[in-house]
């Protein structure tokens, strides 16, 4: 095993062990109330008040500092391994599509709370909005004769464009707060528990839609002719990959916002391409890269109080700078083997 092999395993790892202990964070803080799981929340909290006093910081014992790590954890894992397909198939538009689709959708989410006088996140809506919007694209992009991204434009203009209108009619007809801006851009201060749940469940599915489905997505990714001529089921893997990146636009959109959450999306994938040997390395280097921009990201923002988004997104693409002159600054051919 050469060492850039077992770099990439390190990395791997470390990515895996440090998802575990976010999501066993996520878990237990929501089954606190139970017994067991309470003292083992109070064991996490204490050794993240240890972590403070030993780094000479004010963060790690803060639960809700917690879930925006977490949050921002599964991001960096989920993000990229949808992301590595779209690269590839040349559809890197439509995660920003999706992203002003589920803009829309918080909206809807808001005027919702409000009608029906009902408690939670309007994410849950804008998840439902996310995933009809996939469908439609992908409807549309079956049945109509224009070229293959001028559905992607369409769903995103238009989405953006009826989002700002009920945003109006919303403030003029009710009494409720819109507030629209943290959506835009991402606010890691605001995430809610159920946010950071809602990430995390997520996250396990696309992970395990993916881990199951591998085959058959790599398939279409570089021979879709071939694959019908297989009698591969095409457009309802397309369809179910759509979806995925509509449900991770959706959790990522907490702490990328709408404007960057594409980032996350292309950027660690772009970076991993240019010195990965196949498509399953790829696969891992795009993972590892959005782990690191996360992670780097995120102590930067909380070290100079700026925005994670914007912190994060400007990592990765310093990562996707230093592989193009790594590289020499062109990207290699990439096999589909492993």
């Amino acid at each position: 095993m050469t060492l850039r092999h077992r770099l990439e395993l390190a990395g791997l790892g470390a990515t895996a062990l440090v998802a575990a202990v976010m999501f066993g964070f996520v878990l237990l803080h929501w089954l606190q109330a139970y017994p067991g799981a309470g003292f083992l929340y109070d064991q996490f909290m204490i050794a993240g008040a240890w972590m403070d006093h030993y780094l000479g910081t004010r963060v790690f014992r803060r639960s809700f500092m917690w879930q925006q790590i977490a949050t921002g954890v599964f991001v960096g894992i989920v993000a990229p391994l949808v992301g590595v397909y779209l690269v590839h198939r040349e559809m890197a538009l439509i995660g920003e599509t999706l992203a002003h689709t589920a803009f829309a959708g918080v909206v809807f989410g808001f005027i919702f709370v409000a009608l029906f006088g009902v408690g939670g996140s309007p994410l849950y809506v804008a998840l439902v909005v996310s995933v009809l919007g996939a469908l439609g694209v992908q409807w549309l992009a079956d049945r109509t004769r224009t070229y293959g991204d001028v559905p992607i434009a369409i769903v995103l203009s238009g989405s953006f464009a009826v989002g700002t209108l009920f945003i109006s009619w919303g403030r003029d007809r009710m009494s409720i707060a819109i507030d629209i801006e943290q959506y835009l851009w991402g606010n890691v201060s605001t995430i809610p528990p159920e946010g950071a749940r809602l990430m995390a469940a997520l996250s396990l599915v696309v992970v395990a839609v993916i881990a199951i489905n591998y085959k058959q997505f790599l398939f279409i990714t570089f021979d879709e002719q071939a694959a019908r001529v297989a009698k591969l089921n095409v457009d309802a893997y397309n369809t179910l990959l759509v979806v995925l990146t509509g449900v991770v636009v959706v959790g990522a959109m907490q702490i990328m916002g709408v404007i960057l959450v594409a980032a996350m999306l292309v950027v660690p994938v772009a970076a991993a391409s240019q010195i990965a040997h196949s498509f399953r390395e790829t696969i891992y280097l795009s993972v590892i890269f959005g782990q690191l921009s996360v992670v780097v990201g995120f102590s930067v923002a909380i070290g100079q109080s700026l925005p994670a988004g914007s912190s994060i997104v400007v990592v990765a693409i310093c990562l996707y700078l230093l592989t193009i002159a790594v590289s020499g600054g062109s990207a290699k051919a990439i096999s589909t083997g492993g």
